[in-house]
């Protein structure tokens, strides 16, 4: 199950639209016309996007009047985080070896 999460949330944040989606409600609350104007979008396509995001659990929904407000939710941003802090570990110890081949390389060319 966690795993399809995590394809859902990966593929939410494919999109640079839906990033920069995400990163505007980091900065609160907003409706789907607040998100879709700096993007020169129209209010139906940034409603897509808020679908595949909502999709995901990415964001959550109100409807206050006609309006719909749309929040951040950052669960999934924090399974996504876990999954990839592995990947981080793996990447460090292959760039220390490699820091210390380099390393290796420069002493042996100081004695030279």
């Amino acid at each position: 199950m966690v795993e399809n999460r995590l394809d859902t949330t990966f593929h939410a944040l494919a999109d640079p639209t839906r990033r920069g989606m995400l990163a505007s409600l980091a900065l609160g609350e907003k409706s789907i016309g607040e998100l879709a104007e700096p993007l020169a979008m129209s209010f139906a396509g940034a409603s897509k996007h808020v679908k595949v995001l909502e999709d995901a659990g990415l964001l959550r929904r109100r409807k206050v009047g006609r309006t719909h407000l749309i929040q951040l939710e950052a669960g999934p941003l924090a399974e996504a985080e876990v999954w990839l802090k592995q990947w981080e570990k793996f990447w460090t110890v292959r760039l220390d070896r490699l820091e210390a081949l380099i390393e290796r390389d420069k002493q042996k060319e100081k004695k030279k």
